[in-house]
């Protein structure tokens, strides 16, 4: 039994384990009480072989969505935990500016879910922070589930592969060419880290999917540096269109 474990029924009678969405009594720190879990929309099938979007009815399997087709993804599939709603939302909200890092075990383990074939020969690269929002924050909320899914996969963790060199704003309601001006030159792999990349597949994680400008951005570096296939790991994918499919 590890030391942590074994301090687990002191800290729960301290700090008695809550659901970190509604408060209510829970049987473990990291975890959600049932109510809560059933509002979590986890992406279903059948879904876009390229993308893994859900489809509303019965499509044929190796069916893509009209996105994949009209524009082919830079990135090799999405696993995404869940679909972003507002529990969900709340989770990444406590998470990453709430500090509640002891979530990540439990949301990595809901990525893990949705990972196929990601094993000890895979690279997890966590998507980067400024040195800035990293200083402000803490913590890189990306890295610290990059590090629980390489437990969780055996795969290799190297969370300075890629770094951004410039700050950018949030990238919300911008459109799609000036969310790429944004962040042209901002993510580049590092230069010591190349080798490393040469010939890989990598599991790229982040907390949110949104436009997926910022993951195309280090897709691009990731590839450029020799990384054979790119997969996004992410908790929570916006995806609006999908709410009405759980």
């Amino acid at each position: 039994m590890s030391f942590a474990r074994s301090l687990s029924p002191l800290v729960d009678f301290v700090f008695p384990p809550r659901c970190p969405l509604c408060g209510e009594g829970i049987a473990a720190q990291a975890g959600l009480c049932v109510a809560c879990w059933s509002e979590l929309v986890i992406p279903g099938k059948p879904a876009c072989k390229a993308c893994a979007r859900p489809f509303a009815g019965v499509m044929d399997a190796g069916s893509q969505c009209g996105a994949c087709l009209a524009e082919p993804p830079s990135h090799d599939g999405i696993a995404a935990a869940t679909i972003y709603n507002e529990p969900s939302r709340k989770l990444v909200l406590a998470f990453k500016h709430g500090g509640r890092i002891a979530m990540a075990p439990m949301m990595a383990r809901l990525i893990a879910a949705q990972l196929d074939g990601v094993d000890a020969g895979w690279l997890i690269v966590p998507v980067p922070l400024h040195r800035w929002r990293l200083w402000q924050r803490g913590f890189n909320q990306a890295a610290v589930l990059a590090g629980e899914l390489a437990k969780l996969t055996g795969a290799q963790l190297c969370v300075d592969a890629l770094e951004r060199r410039k700050a950018t704003p949030m990238l919300g309601g911008l459109g799609a060419r000036e969310r790429d001006r944004m962040l042209a030159g901002a993510i580049a792999v590092r230069p010591d880290r190349s080798a490393l990349l040469a010939g890989k597949n990598v599991l790229l994680v982040d907390d949110v999917l949104t436009s997926g400008a910022t993951s195309n951005a280090c897709i691009a570096a990731l590839k450029r540096a020799g990384a054979d296939r790119v997969v996004i790991g992410c908790f929570a994918r916006v995806l609006d269109e999908a709410f009405d499919m759980a």
